[in-house]
């Protein structure tokens, strides 16, 4: 819908990891070095970590578009295995024949396979994405895969992908001898304000943007502040405020307009809790009841203008069916359009709604919470006082006894 209003041709926040719009910020660049140099110099393992939705799956996909033709790779993303089906799985992905539960069997079969690379002047890639998804058991089947070599050179290269716990599970007692075969490491940091800026452009251009920017400084800064430079957050959040500024027709995608996408798009974004909002739950609820109905009201009145709208393009259509000049074509097409917009803005407003009754529910079940925790300090309380009461008449019977 968005993409003939801002001149765009393509998707420009599609969340599908693509090496074809990689953005290559400096973090980007020297992470491909890092791992291009591990590859190429064939030394050890390569950890490769980052924080979900930085972007090391499309790097990942990236590398393996520059590595050359005489390189088979395997790439296992299905981490949640023991080692012998992770054994197997690996097995597959190189397309070895006559695979079977028997692990004695599959090892044989891998070396072999590998051997027979080696001897036709070929390499060998195993790229292992949500490796912290790995028991130990088959982190350390996958550091024995590691001695799989001739006298002088490694049959497999191995890359770890994964989550930062990788880091700390690779370092967890058990795993000391994988943790001394890992030769390259390097943690994927999110984009930086100046970066996400050049990303949000980047990206806009790839799609077919024009030279005025679309996303004004302060929408970037909001955009910033609420995903942590996290790009698949980004791009979340990015697609969505292009579609509220169609809706609305708004040229550009100002710091208000990120305001709204936030607030409709609860888990999209992180905030702290904030305990002192307690105090204050019942009046908080007040208020959110009448903005519930206020909003309740809008998109009644919303979904209103749709079904009016729907039936004057109907019958806009009707009369074109039936012979009416091609000039209301034009006509129809303008209402369809507005329909379109109608229909966002009437999505958008039942997607508040559903944020505000979560809401509710939070803070309803944080205001019980309260009021038992109020509960139990004064039970205690009072059996401190019953206490100390007793013991009083206790001491008062002793000695007037």
């Amino acid at each position: 819908m968005f993409r003939s209003f801002y001149g765009l041709r393509d998707k420009p926040f599609d969340i599908i990891p693509n090496p074809g719009v990689l953005y290559e910020s400096n973090k980007h660049r020297q992470a491909l070095t890092y791992l291009q140099y591990g590859f190429t110099e064939n030394i050890g393992f390569i950890l490769f970590t980052g924080e979900i939705g930085t972007g090391k799956t499309t790097l990942l996909k990236y590398l393996l578009t520059q590595i050359a033709s005489d390189v088979e790779v395997a790439v296992v993303f299905n981490t949640n295995v023991d080692a012998q089906e992770l054994l197997r799985l690996i097995l597959i992905e190189l397309e070895v024949s006559g695979v079977s539960q028997d692990k004695s069997h599959n090892l044989d079969l891998l070396n072999q396979h590998l051997i027979d690379i080696f001897r036709q002047g070929r390499r060998c890639l195993l790229i292992i994405d949500e490796a912290q998804n790995l028991s130990h058991e088959a982190l350390e089947e996958v550091r024995l895969l590691s001695n799989l070599q001739t006298e002088t050179t490694p049959l497999l290269q191995i890359i770890l992908a994964g989550q930062p716990e990788l880091r700390d599970i690779i370092s967890s007692p058990g795993l000391e001898q994988l943790a001394q075969r890992v030769a390259i490491n390097y943690h994927l940091a999110p984009l930086s304000r100046k970066e996400l800026g050049e990303y949000i452009e980047y990206r806009l251009q790839r799609a077919g943007a024009g030279s005025e920017p679309i996303f004004e400084a302060g929408a970037v800064d909001l955009l910033h502040e609420h995903t942590g430079g996290v790009p698949r957050a980004v791009n979340i959040l990015c697609n969505a405020a292009l579609v509220y500024g169609y809706a609305d027709s708004l040229p550009t995608i100002s710091r208000e307009v990120i305001e709204q996408v936030v607030l409709d798009n609860i888990g999209i974004t992180h905030h702290p809790k904030d305990s002192s909002r307690a105090a204050g739950t019942d009046k908080s609820q007040t208020a959110q009841h009448a903005v519930d109905e206020h909003m309740l009201g809008r998109v009644a009145h919303l979904e209103s203008m749709v079904s009016k709208l729907t039936a004057q393009v109907n019958i806009q259509a009707g009369h074109i069916d039936g012979g009416i000049a091609a000039g209301n074509e034009k006509l129809v097409n303008s209402l369809t359009d507005l329909l379109d917009k109608e229909r966002v803005r009437s999505e958008r407003y039942f997607g508040r709604c559903i944020a505000l009754f979560h809401k509710n529910k939070m803070l309803g079940k944080e205001l019980e919470k309260h009021q038992r925790l109020g509960k139990t300090e004064r039970l205690k309380t009072d059996e401190q006082t019953g206490s100390k009461q007793g013991l009083l008449n206790s001491l008062i019977s002793f000695f007037t006894g």
